[in-house]
């Protein structure tokens, strides 16, 4: 299914010039009229019924602005809400185009900046009504968003942003030195540990309300035979990520042979965890010097001394090997981790 960045939704006369004139400002936005307006000649899409047409439409876009009053469109998205990780970005202007509210998914949709944008298109005042923004405080979850890092259980980012509000200061495990040099610093000590931010790939047994980060440093390299089924692939993928304390969060992508790029079971797999796959050549794979556990048996069939090893070390441009081949009949996978510079 493809997805588009916004969506812009009018039902007046006034709402639809309005909307026209964001659209004017904005790259890559569809519009949605109303089938009762008159059509002026552009590409707007057209709906009966809104409702009807935002339950198709809600989860294809990034983002939506809507030209009416915020209580028809509170009761219009409340149905389709499910977390402040994945809903879209909700903006809702007057069709005076005076105001502009972020009404959902401020931070990590995009909403409080998308209101802001909007607002010097058309002149209006921006209304912002995030604590952490009022407050001038860091904001976790878009530090989280820009970093590149998952955020593995976002019920925690309320402890930390309510430390922030507090003017408590932070414990922070950050070995990567992902957030070292970013405005959250200022408000680290080793010293507190009643509000704590976790930022690695490991698993670790941690005290409660921590919010935990996974930064994208793992690449999963994975052999297998043909026609195998991504349930044994993926049952050997979690086996050796839990064994290994490390977080499933944090994988970056899954590496392999390009002899596989047809298989079904890999190309599931990386459907089902939304993880990108990375082919590499044979003549790329013999070129890795550093095999802990080379395989007579697929240096004999495909002609390379190893796949899930080297494809890892590959994946990760430089990186290091951190979890050798393990295997089932049918199954191989290594884990390598990504270099990280402060």
């Amino acid at each position: 299914m493809t997805t588009h960045k916004l969506a812009i939704w009018a039902v007046t006369p006034n709402g639809a010039k309005l909307a026209r004139r964001i659209s004017a400002g904005l790259s890559g936005a569809d519009l949605h009229f109303s089938a009762s307006l008159e059509n002026e000649g552009d590409s707007s899409a057209t709906f009966e019924t809104l409702s009807g047409a935002l339950s198709q439409a809600f989860d294809k876009y990034n983002a939506h602005i809507f030209i009416m009053s915020a209580g028809i469109v509170v009761r219009l998205v409340a149905p389709h809400i499910r977390h402040k990780t994945s809903d879209p970005a909700v903006v809702v202007a007057d069709e005076k185009g005076y105001h502009v509210i972020s009404l959902l998914s401020g931070h990590i949709g995009g909403a409080n900046a998308l209101a802001k944008q909007i607002a010097e298109i058309i002149d209006a005042t921006p209304v912002i009504t995030t604590a952490t923004d009022l407050n001038k405080v860091p904001a976790i979850d878009l530090l989280a968003k820009e970093k590149g890092l998952f955020i593995e259980n976002p019920d925690a980012i309320k402890y930390v942003s309510m430390a922030f509000l507090k003017g408590k200061k932070i414990c922070c495990h950050d070995p990567f030195q992902l957030m070292s040099n970013t405005i959250l610093s200022a408000w680290f000590s080793v010293l507190n540990s009643q509000f704590s931010i976790f930022i690695d790939d490991v698993v670790a047994d941690l005290p409660p309300h921590t919010l935990i980060l996974r930064p994208k440093s793992l690449v999963a390299g994975i052999g297998c035979n043909r026609n195998t089924d991504k349930k044994e692939i993926k049952e050997l993928l979690y086996e050796v990520l839990e064994k290994n304390a490390l977080a499933r969060g944090s994988l970056k992508c899954i590496a392999t042979v390009d002899l596989k790029a047809d298989e079904q079971g890999l190309l599931a797999l990386g459907q089902d965890l939304n993880l990108p796959l990375e082919f590499f050549t044979r003549e790329e794979l013999e070129k890795v010097k550093d095999i802990k556990t080379p395989s007579a048996m697929v240096e004999k069939h495909i002609g390379v001394k190893s796949v899930c090893e080297a494809s890892a070390i590959l994946a990760t441009k430089k990186g290091k090997l951190i979890v050798p081949k393990h295997s089932t009949r049918n199954v191989t996978v290594a884990i390598a981790r990504i270099p990280f510079t402060s």
